[in-house]
């Protein structure tokens, strides 16, 4: 970890783990799904120890104050030195987890288009069956 230095966001965010890959999370800094201090930025902008990044990932908003800088990728305890998640954000996160937990959505099981069977099982529960048929 360096105390100080110049490194861009996105090879920030993805040297504390936030992204899988360096281009991913330059494209969500793209595309505005990374802020810092409220602001949209491009992916080269400087991080700074104390900026608040909010970062959407998955439909949740996730905040995160930097409390170091490292242009390396390292083990994930060394990487969760690197920032801190705010109280609100944590409980956003566990609120979330636990919602999925005890009601999870139907359609996360289904994969792909459906087989004729299930089609017609689909189209069956839609329209009630006519005496015709």
């Amino acid at each position: 970890m360096e105390a100080a230095g110049r490194i861009r966001i996105d090879k920030w965010l993805w040297a504390a783990r936030l992204f899988r890959t360096r281009t991913l999370a330059a494209d969500a800094v793209e595309l505005g799904r990374v802020r810092v201090n409220g602001e949209r930025v491009k992916p080269a902008r400087e991080a700074r120890v104390g900026d608040r990044v909010d970062v959407l990932a998955g439909g949740l908003q996730l905040e995160y104050v930097i409390r170091a800088l490292s242009a390396q990728r390292g083990p994930a305890p060394l990487a969760r030195q690197l920032y801190e998640e705010t109280a609100d954000s944590r409980m956003r996160r566990d609120k979330r987890r636990e919602t999925l937990r005890y009601a999870a959505e139907p359609a996360r099981s289904i994969k792909g288009r459906p087989t004729k069977g299930e089609g017609r099982a689909l189209r069956s529960v839609r329209r009630p069956a006519s005496d015709g048929e």
